[in-house]
């Protein structure tokens, strides 16, 4: 039972990741960063993203 809710939670947190990823792409940033600092960091993650400003060039 414990196996089931890990594995529904681990998949979730996969397909933040990928969100995440394509959201930091918007913003001029790194996919592959990104989606590696969102599999540490989920939810954290995706308010970064989303409040810092992207960068200027």
């Amino acid at each position: 039972m414990d196996s089931d809710i890990w594995l529904s939670g681990g998949g979730g947190w996969f397909v933040l990741a990928l969100v995440n990823a394509g959201l930091a792409e918007q913003k001029s940033r790194s996919r592959l960063n990104w989606f590696l600092l969102s599999l540490l960091l989920g939810p954290i993650a995706t308010l970064l993203i989303v409040v810092w400003a992207p960068p200027e060039r």
